[in-house]
């Protein structure tokens, strides 16, 4: 099926044309997967197979199409990510902030253990803050900047309020009160024109994914549904990620 969907050729999108995302998820979800495997440099491939191989990350080849985008589009200097696991969206960011000449810094909030909640279970015997770093090593970035702290901790907290945030990937726990809570303590610290990111967060949306995509859980997909359109306006989805843009 991947191969099929591969076929047929695409180009670029505008930001302006970002909105279609949001009437038509699913074209926009296949339009990032076949720009993900036609125009993607090859470098960011790369790094998508890295972390495919042997389960060190999971998401879909869509969701660096989207990260390339956002990074390229608004020049993402500073990067917050709430739930890293293994350092693939971190690491992500670090690499188009490097393709792009982009000076800027990712930071990442997570307990680094194999601590799960109601609907994710993660492997034993891994050494998660360590293993990041490694993956850090392997693209040659520089090491990033890791709080081992669940994310309503005090020292999680004192981080997230330092700044203004350009964006912040919210992918910790997924039920819905930590996801709630995670996005109160998270959005006030995003710059105006910055964006907070939900991960599986389109399973009430018109979102189909592919056999092999997921449209994400009840507990950020509620989240999504009720975030205040007074303080921010959702301008992109693409598979069950879902970004929203500070206006006020």
């Amino acid at each position: 099926m991947k191969a099929n969907l591969r076929r047929t050729r695409v180009a670029g999108v505008r930001v302006s044309d970002w909105a279609k995302s949001l009437s038509d998820p699913t074209e926009m979800y296949v339009w990032a997967f076949r720009y993900f495997h036609q125009h993607l440099p090859r470098h960011i491939k790369a790094h998508r197979r890295y972390f495919a191989r042997g389960r060190r990350g999971f998401g879909e080849e869509s969701f660096h199409a989207m990260w390339f985008l956002l990074v390229k589009e608004y020049r993402i200097r500073s990067f917050l990510e709430i739930g890293v696991y293994r350092g693939q969206a971190i690491s992500l960011v670090a690499l188009l902030q490097r393709t792009f000449g982009i000076e800027g810094e990712v930071v990442g909030v997570s307990p680094f253990s194999e601590e799960g909640d109601s609907v994710s279970a993660y492997r034993s015997g891994i050494d998660y803050y360590r293993d990041t770093l490694m993956n850090f090593e392997r693209f040659g970035l520089a090491e990033p900047r890791l709080i081992r702290a669940r994310s309503a901790d005090p020292a999680a907290l004192e981080v997230v309020r330092e700044r203004l945030w350009d964006c912040i990937y919210i992918d910790g726990n997924h039920d819905y009160e930590a996801v709630k809570v995670d996005w109160q303590n998270c959005s006030p610290h995003v710059r105006a024109g910055g964006f907070v990111v939900l991960d599986d967060s389109a399973l009430y949306t018109t979102y189909t994914p592919p056999i092999f995509a997921s449209k994400g859980h009840p507990g950020p997909s509620q989240v999504a549904d009720e975030i205040d359109g007074a303080s921010f306006r959702e301008v992109l989805r693409v598979g069950h990620n879902r970004v929203f843009q500070r206006i006020s």
